[in-house]
């Protein structure tokens, strides 16, 4: 995994309600947290002191923690579903505003170059789009959830 990726996760975290973030990268696991130090402060009468702001742990994946969208389906129809995944790290919101429906549903027909959903990053939106057409079967993340480059977000049929 590159660092600068590393680094902009580290940002994420420290900017944001997330107490801890875990990334399986092929035999990698990354796991970035808040350091319980930075919640505790330091104390009124001594001089500033620097407080790291997150704590990042890097283990090879155990070969279980694989995820079950990425399994091999028992199913045949399911073992044609095709992965869309995300192209970028940030914030996935599965419609434009709060106020509006979502971009697309379990079960929506979708063509190539609709879009499914947005993903925040630097707080810029970046609408993604269907690489193909199909339906959808499967949404993988929850609105609002951080995704991480190349995360599944969405399993679509593509018969």
């Amino acid at each position: 995994m590159d660092i600068q990726k590393v680094r902009e996760l580290v940002k994420l975290v420290e900017h944001s309600g997330i107490e801890q973030l875990e990334i399986v990268d092929k035999d990698t696991t990354i796991r970035i947290q808040k350091s319980p130090a930075a919640a505790v402060g330091v104390p009124q009468m001594a001089p500033p002191q620097p407080v790291p702001a997150a704590v990042i742990a890097a283990a090879p994946a155990p070969a279980a923690d694989a995820a079950p969208a990425a399994a091999p389906a028992a199913d045949p129809a399911r073992a044609r579903w095709k992965e869309l995944r995300s192209p970028i790290v940030g914030t996935f919101y599965r419609a434009p505003s709060p106020t509006n429906p979502n971009f697309v549903n379990v079960g929506d027909r979708v063509s190539k170059g609709q879009p499914l959903c947005i993903i925040e990053a630097m707080k810029v939106m970046n609408e993604i789009e269907a690489e193909i057409d199909g339906t959808i079967r499967e949404i993988l993340v929850e609105n609002g959830s951080p995704v991480e480059a190349e995360a599944v977000l969405f399993l679509v049929d593509p018969a």
